[in-house]
């Protein structure tokens, strides 16, 4: 692969905006609200303004790892501070500050102890943002940690609907996951003769079949409980409902891409052969998560668990794609990964509009939102066709290429898949009409739309919706590159 190296370090400027902001909200005066709340929304602008920098400077033609910068952190354990995007790390930084961005602005409505609030939540992108760029194993897992571990404070805190069951649930799940990843990595440090944490040394080394077989399973589990694969999910619904709006955008958003970027980075890449030997494995889990979320969601009257379990059954859908493995799939996935962050980052930023007027999320409260709030209601429409791969929307190209993709790889296990867009489409549609085109019912009356400031992000989210649906390219020009070169 490729190197481009750049003398602005852009990459340590994007990640280290959450966290300048995080230590100047420590110096800022307990009750001084609004400067908490400009503050964080001035470093995620700054941190969106160098995403989109660094998306754009991206070189397509030349692709590989991209604006590297390395300096020693701890030599003597052969750890550095190593960091660098391809096309799948360059995508998922640029959602991160888009979600970042857009959860801040959503977060304004928070009025209770403001400050801590945006504290544990600029660290937890830090965390994210940090992962992304990573290529050092141990600093990775570090950053790791640091995106998971706030949640629990964040849900246990500011969250509502069984917030202390959901936040223990998760954080005993995402820890438990960490461990395995966890031992995996000391196994791979102990055994590997290169006595370095680097990630590219790693994988230019390679391991033996055996050793492989037996780590690859530590990293897909791992990852892929945060990633909500089946049957690893369960703690992902409850999170959804009992997390406060932006945080729900920031888990479904972002954390559950970061699970299957693991899988992706520290698991397909460095056991290639591992990857093979527990793709059926890894494709008959991911085909059933994506039937069962889609069949359970169609059975939910709480919004927020309706989205939960839909999201289960997308991130289903990614986790298939990287299980098939071909050029085509592997695109499809790390697409999805981007829309389906826009989309549930849309999903819930709107629920959540509704239920700080209403408290209730239930489905039959609802009727007529169409009339009443007709730009969210109108925003909510949308991420809801994109869920159902309406073509013109982000959905649609991402779930098309990694059918496509994985049809070569598992016909029947695909064959099996697909209906689940025929479910999508029935809870969706039945959602749709019930709650913006119905006749009012219960709370309707009692919600106002948005004004233009909180709407912002909403309509930013369904614009980038619409961007990426009808111009593919802009997106697939930057991950192709890279499936193509991980498959040689």
């Amino acid at each position: 692969m490729g190197s481009k190296n750049m003398d602005f370090p852009i990459l340590s400027v994007i990640l280290l905006c959450p966290v300048f902001g995080a230590l100047v909200l420590f110096a800022v005066p307990d009750g001084n609200d609004k400067a908490v709340r400009w503050i964080s929304l001035a470093v995620s602008l700054v941190a969106m303004f160098f995403s989109v920098w660094m998306f754009m400077a991206y070189d397509r033609a030349v692709a590989g790892f991209q604006f590297t910068e390395q300096y020693a952190w701890v030599p003597g354990l052969g750890s550095s501070y190593h960091v660098a995007v391809d096309g799948v790390g360059a995508t998922l930084v640029l959602l991160n500050a888009i979600v970042m961005l857009t959860g801040v602005v959503t977060s304004f409505s928070i009025d209770f102890r403001v400050k801590e609030y945006f504290i544990l939540f600029l660290l937890l992108v830090a965390g994210v943002f940090g992962s992304f760029i990573s290529l050092d194993f141990l600093v990775f897992f570090i950053f790791f940690e640091v995106a998971v571990l706030p949640m629990y404070l964040l849900i246990g805190i500011w969250g509502s609907t069984n917030r202390e069951y959901a936040a223990l649930k998760l954080t005993v799940m995402l820890l438990a996951g960490s461990g395995l990843v966890f031992v995996g990595l000391i196994l791979v440090i102990f055994t590997s003769t290169a006595h370095t944490f680097d990630f590219l040394v790693l994988r230019d080394t390679g391991f033996s079949h055996d050793f492989q077989n037996l780590v690859y399973p530590l990293m897909f589990l791992g990852f892929g409980t945060l990633a909500a694969v089946f049957p690893l999910h369960n703690w992902s619904p409850d999170g959804h409902v009992a997390a406060p709006t932006a945080v729900s955008m920031l888990h479904a958003g972002v954390l559950m891409k970061l699970g299957a970027y693991g899988v992706l980075r520290y698991g397909i890449e460095l056991f290639p052969h591992g990857a093979q030997t527990w793709a059926p494995v890894a494709g008959l889990l991911a085909a059933s998560g994506v039937v069962y979320g889609a069949l359970v969601a169609a059975q939910q009257t709480d919004l927020k668990y309706m989205i939960g379990y839909s999201s289960v059954s997308h991130m289903g859908l990614v986790m298939f794609g990287l299980a098939a493995a071909t050029p085509m799939a592997i695109n499809g996935a790390v697409y999805q990964m981007f829309s389906h962050g826009i989309m549930t980052a849309l999903f819930f930023s709107a629920v959540g509009f509704f239920y700080e007027q209403t408290h209730t999320r239930n489905i039959y409260d609802y009727g007529g939102l169409a009339r009443k709030a007709p730009w969210v209601a109108t925003c909510f429409i949308m991420a809801g066709l994109a869920g159902v791969g309406l073509p013109g929307l982000a959905g649609f190209p991402a779930e098309f290429m990694i059918f496509l993709g994985a049809y070569e790889r598992f016909p029947v296990l695909t064959l099996i898949a697909v209906p689940s867009l025929v479910f999508g489409a029935f809870y969706m549609l039945r959602v749709l009409q019930r709650v913006f085109f119905g006749p009012e019912a219960g709370r309707t009356p009692e919600i106002r739309d948005v004004g233009i400031f909180s709407g912002s992000p909403r309509v930013l989210l369904a614009g980038l919706l619409i961007l990426f649906g009808v111009a593919p390219r802009l997106l697939s020009d930057v991950i192709a590159p890279y499936a193509r070169e991980l498959l040689k």
